[in-house]
């Protein structure tokens, strides 16, 4: 095992699937030269060439129509777009032929190809990039969606991406990227998808959480254990496929969950999870599942207004009182 950052673990990642599959290349806007605007490809171009790593134009229809089209051909492709915001761009390759064409085909080819994408907010970034669209994607069948939170699931669910042979979204937040996290050196290390992990074990409340809210979540769990209240923190990994087994066992066991997220809450990913907790769960819960979202507004490049639109440690810790009847 070595601590490394959530930044470099990703590139241990790319360059052991590199090493390991001269099938998988990878390409985006600043990926070779400047070695990615997140330093996530750095050393990249200098160890595999201008063959497998290259820079592209600033086409985000292209990059991933062009993926798409190398996947059917039989590479491994890695397309990078500098952020989800710019995913916007591409949605009719990603929503209507990345995510379609194994199924349109009756299963006679694959696609084995990633989309790796920055996002989330609280760069202070203000409307246009400091979106979560997770949902967006997740209301798509058709596509893998990993989230990872920490450093050492970024380097497994990436590994586990890029052999997957299902096209996969790869999103990473913006404000995971210096975190630091003990990552296994094995090269054959690799963290399925569809398995969600019991990040900390409570009887009182499930805490149903992902990427960096997962981080948060655990912040919060802390907090709330000095009052005497015990947390079960859940950490999806990844969106689809997800683990509805995992989050419904742990909310029927504590009777209580709160289920947070980044992305707006109408329509977010949240209230499908609720949902199929209540579902679920309803002669077990104890009250209402309840949902922590960001708010219903464009972001705000103002740093304090912006904090309040995004969940924090203390909203989540709220959220959690109040489900146990402890609200101040």
């Amino acid at each position: 095992m070595s601590e490394m950052t959530y930044r470099d673990a990703l590139n241990l990642a790319l360059k052991e699937e590199l090493r390991r599959d001269p099938s998988v290349v990878l390409w985006g806007e600043d990926v070779a030269l400047y070695e990615g605007s997140f330093k996530v490809t750095r050393g990249l171009l200098a160890e595999f060439g201008e063959e497998r790593i290259k820079d592209t134009p600033i086409s985000e229809n292209t990059i991933v129509g062009v993926a798409v089209g190398a996947a059917m051909g039989g590479l491994r492709p890695v397309a990078e777009l500098m952020t989800v915001n710019f995913a916007l761009l591409a949605m009719d390759q990603i929503i209507n032929h990345m995510a379609k064409i194994r199924s349109m085909f009756g299963g006679q080819t694959f696609l084995p190809m990633v989309v790796r994408m920055p996002g989330g907010g609280g760069s202070q970034l203000a409307a246009q990039h400091s979106q979560s669209l997770e949902s967006y994607f997740m209301h798509c069948p058709g596509l893998h969606i990993a989230y990872p939170a920490t450093p050492a699931d970024a380097k497994g669910l990436l590994k586990s991406a890029i052999r997957d042979n299902n096209p996969v979204i790869f999103l990473e937040h913006e404000l995971l990227y210096n975190s630091k996290g003990e990552v296994p050196d094995d090269p054959e290390f690799l963290v399925p998808f569809g398995r969600a992990n019991i990040i900390r074990s409570g009887t009182d409340v499930t805490i149903v959480a992902y990427a960096r809210m997962s981080i948060l979540a655990l912040q919060a769990a802390g907090e709330l254990e000095k009052e005497g209240v015990s947390c079960e923190v859940i950490d999806l990994r990844t969106l689809s496929p997800l683990d509805s087994e995992t989050f419904i066992a742990s909310a029927r066991k504590t009777g209580r969950a709160v289920v947070v997220e980044e992305c707006w809450g109408t329509a977010g990913l949240g209230g499908d999870i609720a949902h199929r907790i209540h579902e679920a769960c309803f002669d077990n819960l104890l009250a209402p599942v309840r949902r922590v979202s960001g708010l219903d507004v464009p972001m705000p490049y103002s740093r304090k207004i912006e904090k309040i639109c995004i969940p924090r440690a203390e909203t989540i810790a709220d959220a959690v009182r109040e489900v146990v009847g402890r609200k101040y």
